[in-house]
């Protein structure tokens, strides 16, 4: 009696401990990864590669991974910053994977929400998750966009007819957090003093003299290239983008330096440095355990303070020292003039002045 195929499943070779995708009748195929988590991701891709239909496919014929996996390998390779996706897809497969588009509704999106979770601490010796958190509401927002711009995409790409909607959470109140100048003069000094992160110290300096993200400063290097963008010393001008590097929502434009870092930079070129942010000798790639060790030290742990702050309290420095033009401060950090507006504005210090001393003189002792 013949034996029926087991279908794609998971197998591990012992002489290199990698995870193969062993499918009867079409060959082995490797995972790249010698973990099960990552090894079983990339068996749902395959699964979802397979069996996507060859016409466009009703929500209960395509998979959420199906959809998933086509933005991911004919979308993503096109943008500035495909890894943003990858990390929304990673964290989207686990609950959605083998569910139809059809399952799609409030209630499920709700669902995801609700068991979206992080890893705040592992075992250090094994590795083993031993506590977990919720993902804040904003995460869970930009998780569902990708979903839901995964799956546009696949409709105007005529892979799937009549997609359902996903159903995104509220957009969350912009955060007021931005750091005092003894709080981040306490910053900067538990960085520096700290010969194993001193390069937090200069991302510390350049996000708070600029208000540049993250991702934009780790990149910046002292020559012109395609990866990233890079500082001219000698004109006194940071290039946020790297050449033929496309813009996005996240805007990054050219800019002047302010004397002080520009002092600092051309100081740190002089020592041969090839990045703004170097570690022994080369590029970093994160400051996650850095960025913790020194917001320990430095007495704001539990504060809400993250990498980003940095961006928000140099908008809000510029504009509590009040003389600059509002339209011109939006430009140099990258901000829409309605975010300016919504999020900045108050502080600074002629903020709603001309409405006050209207008031003022056209009003009537009480």
């Amino acid at each position: 009696m013949p034996q029926h195929a087991k279908g794609p499943r998971l197998y591990r070779r012992k002489d290199t401990g990698m995870w193969i995708i062993r499918d009867t009748g079409r060959g082995d195929r490797s995972t790249g990864s010698r973990e099960r988590k990552a090894a079983e991701r990339q068996l749902a891709l395959y699964l979802s590669e397979r069996d996507r239909p060859s016409g466009p496919a009703s929500p209960t014929e395509m998979t959420v991974a199906e959809a998933l996996n086509t933005y991911a390998t004919e979308h993503a390779p096109g943008v500035s910053d495909p890894a943003r996706i990858g990390y929304a897809i990673e964290a989207l497969v686990p609950f959605w994977g083998e569910r139809p588009l059809s399952t799609i509704t409030r209630e499920t999106c709700k669902a995801y929400g609700r068991t979206r979770r992080k890893v705040v601490r592992r075992d250090p010796k094994t590795k083993e998750v031993l506590e977990t958190a919720p993902v804040a509401p904003s995460t869970i927002r930009k998780e569902l966009g990708t979903l839901a711009a995964a799956i546009n995409y696949c409709k105007d790409e005529g892979y799937v007819v009549n997609p359902p909607k996903v159903h995104l959470p509220e957009k969350t109140e912009p955060k007021d957090r931005w750091l005092t100048r003894n709080e981040a003069a306490r910053l900067l000094w538990a960085a520096w003093r700290n010969p194993d992160s001193r390069h937090l110290a200069r991302f510390i300096l350049i996000a708070l003299y600029t208000g540049t993200r993250k991702t934009a400063i780790l990149r910046l290097r002292f020559m012109p290239n395609t990866s990233g963008g890079w500082v001219d010393t000698e004109r006194g001008q940071m290039y946020r983008r790297g050449q033929g590097e496309t813009e996005t929502k996240k805007k990054r434009p050219p800019i002047r330096l302010p004397r002080q870092l520009a002092a600092h930079l051309r100081r740190w070129e002089r020592g041969q440095n090839r990045w703004a942010i170097e570690f022994k000798g080369a590029g970093v790639g994160s400051i996650k355990t850095a960025w913790k060790t020194a917001v320990a030290e430095a007495g704001l742990s539990g504060t809400g303070v993250t990498p980003h702050t940095l961006r928000h309290t140099a908008i809000t420095w510029a504009m509590q020292a009040g003389g600059a033009d509002i339209w011109e401060t939006a430009g140099y950090f990258g901000v829409s003039i309605e975010t300016m507006h919504r999020v900045y504005a108050h502080h600074h210090p002629d903020h709603q002045d001309s409405t006050v001393k209207a008031m003022e003189r056209g009003g009537r002792k009480l």
